[in-house]
């Protein structure tokens, strides 16, 4: 069996391959078992637990669920129905009879929790290393930390265990980890996820964070999960948002409010990243990035921090000596701060969102280094709150403001560490922030996850239509040094259509559940350097996407949003664009 990573990997070994769940699902446990002393789990499912799951699937064709059989991993402060809930405290632990809100969509899609998932502390820390059950381990280098609080939820990706999983974000928690991991994090809308059924942090702030392998992924698992739960009083209805054009303004701060910490390697990375991003289309706009800075010390420095204390108040006030004596210290100063404190720093925030907001409103989005540094253990231990405060310059202020982000990979140190960027918006905008994402992760030339850093000197890229050899717009790849490394075909996963409005004409290509043909591709090498500017010359609807092949790889590619083939001319029983034209 080939390495499994992404969401579309499994449902081709269950499609196509014709594989059964138990074998698929062993597989994924036998690979876990190989990271047991990386403190990424809590608790892991035996067989007992799992059988319900495999007995349901093996009734079902699994084209039917679009996560049949998907194995994911959750924290350990969000409910699984028959497991444990513990927060990284097995004092507090409970055993829930239902799932949350979030996994129960998850499981109704056809997806398998194979666990709880290690995590700071009551979600109290961004650095992983806050937990009775062991510190989270750099999977690139044992003396950093992972990130946290969702470390463990963060390392299943990373490691390849699971193509996604669940965490939580407050202050960072589902960015952070991403960034050292080199996975994708995305931050949803406050509220857009519910959050019933999630041991609470600061609970008028807490979101359910992603993790995956790649945006798509990510944008999956949002849509599945992303509906509005009548028992959370904090869910709330998507807005509908137009996404971002072929020209987009991106806001940076100032030089001088940029915060690196000493880590000269990480600014050399984020200002790659700025000019990378500038060659997919974006406009860079400096921006001044005091309001954010003064509203993330809201959060631990002001009377937010009384929500923490709020949240879990009877075991604080019984159990504190159950704690951590960091987490005990975080959560037990919550107990200070008055009404008149909440009130003042309710003004605050306002006065800080009117500025902020007119700042974003002059920009399509922001993009910051998702962490400035990233610490050796040893450092946290010995400066465990100075360090971690630094660890969440870019991120403390999101939820606060109420925006949407999303945490991409962007390179590595000499020393083979992770880096990753932050694009953050408004709310409701994360599908246009992932868009953005996957082009400025494709542009890096790396692969996500646990990978051997190396400089990548090219991006496969498959093609279905006007760019193919000999066709009017495949100029545009030899102009830039592309060659043409082979000719394939797509998995029988996709509709074709040939889409109005374009000159020259072009098609678009569908990813569906059942109902699809085999396409034809080219696969095409186009140095790295290169995939920025090409990129930023294909008009929505189209966007680069995980394409998976006839012979089961997954290559890059593109897909076409499915709104913009409604009314189209299908052509799919014709195999290809070349015979359509002909």
């Amino acid at each position: 069996m080939r390495e499994l990573k992404t969401i579309g990997d499994y449902l081709h070994q269950y499609r196509v391959e014709g594989r059964g769940v138990r074998e698929v699902i062993q597989s994924c446990l036998d690979k876990s078992s190989m990271f047991d002393d990386k403190n990424i789990w809590i608790a892991k499912a035996d067989t007992s637990f799992l059988e319900p799951y495999f007995l349901r699937l093996e009734g079902c064709d699994p084209a039917s669920l679009p996560l049949y059989g998907v194995p994911f991993a959750v924290k350990d402060n969000i409910d699984i129905a028959g497991m444990n809930t513990t927060a990284g405290c097995a004092e507090f632990s409970y055993l829930p009879s239902e799932h949350a809100f979030v996994v129960k969509q998850l499981i109704e899609a056809g997806a398998i929790p194979i666990g709880k998932t290690n995590l700071d502390q009551f979600a109290s820390g961004l650095v992983g290393t806050r937990s009775p059950y062991g510190e989270g381990i750099n999977l690139f280098n044992p003396d950093y930390v992972s990130g946290g609080s969702s470390s463990g939820s963060a390392l299943a990706v990373t490691a390849g265990i699971v193509p996604f999983s669940l965490g939580t974000d407050t202050a960072g928690s589902g960015r952070v980890p991403a960034a050292f991991g080199n996975i994708v994090g995305l931050k949803p809308t406050r509220g857009a996820l519910s959050i019933r059924g999630v041991v609470p942090a600061c609970k008028s702030l807490d979101c359910v964070a992603i993790f995956a392998q790649n945006c798509e992924d990510a944008g999956r698992v949002y849509d599945l999960c992303g509906i509005v739960d009548d028992e959370d009083s904090f869910s709330r209805s998507k807005s509908c948002i137009i996404p971002f054009g072929g020209t987009f303004r991106f806001g940076v701060p100032r030089e001088e409010q940029l915060e690196f910490f000493g880590n000269s390697a990480y600014e050399s990375l984020f200002w790659e990243s700025v000019k990378k991003l500038e060659s997919l289309g974006g406009i860079r706009c400096e921006i001044d990035f005091s309001p954010f800075i003064e509203t993330a010390k809201l959060l631990y420095h002001g009377p937010w921090i009384a929500e923490r204390y709020c949240g879990i108040k009877s075991f604080a006030d019984t159990q504190s000596d159950a704690m951590l004596d960091v987490t005990r210290g975080i959560i037990l100063s919550g107990a200070k701060p008055s009404a008149m404190d909440a009130f003042e720093g309710f003004y605050r925030l306002s006065e800080l969102k009117k500025i902020s907001d007119r700042i974003m409103d002059s920009v399509d989005m922001i993009m910051t280094p998702t962490a400035g540094t990233i610490y050796r253990r040893d450092e946290i231990r010995e400066q465990p709150l100075a360090l971690n405060t630094n660890l969440g310059y870019y991120t403390n202020f999101m939820n606060l403001l109420d925006l949407s982000a999303c945490a991409v990979p962007a390179g590595f140190t000499s020393e083979g560490l992770p880096f990753g960027v932050t694009l953050a918006a408004p709310a409701w905008y994360e599908h246009s922030l992932l868009n953005v994402g996957a082009k400025l992760h494709a542009a890096s030339g790396y692969e996500s996850g646990l990978i051997e850093p190396h400089q990548p000197k090219t991006v496969v890229l498959a093609v279905c239509g006007a760019h193919m050899s000999g066709l009017p717009l495949n100029h545009e790849l030899t102009d830039r040094g592309a060659r043409l490394v082979e000719k394939s075909s797509t998995a029988p996963q996709y509709r074709f259509f040939a889409l109005e409005n374009f000159t020259p004409p072009r098609p678009g290509l569908v990813q569906v559940n059942e109902g699809g043909g085999t396409i034809e591709v080219e696969l095409w090498e186009i140095p790295s350097e290169e995939f920025g500017s090409f990129f930023s010359g294909v008009p929505s609807p189209l966007a680069l996407g995980s394409l998976i092949l006839a012979d089961g790889k997954v290559v890059k590619g593109f897909l076409c949003e499915s709104y913009a083939v409604e009314g189209a001319k299908e052509i799919t029983a014709l195999g290809g664009w070349r015979n359509y034209l002909q």
